[in-house]
């Protein structure tokens, strides 16, 4: 099972970091507004992929 966490763990790491410069790449190309819609939508995600973390090390 630590083995499961561990892959998962690496896994929520790669879709934050991931996310992180999809917004960064969008933000340069969209403008403001859907920007900060882009930004605001993947603030939420990290919050969601934060949450799953700290439940798979209780």
């Amino acid at each position: 099972m630590t083995d499961d966490k561990n892959e998962i763990e690496k896994l929520i790491d790669n879709m934050i970091s991931s996310g992180d410069d999809l917004v960064g790449n969008l933000k340069d190309i969209l403008p403001d507004s859907l920007a900060e819609s882009v930004a605001m939508f993947h603030e939420s995600n990290v919050s969601n992929l934060k949450k799953i973390r700290a439940f798979l090390n209780k």
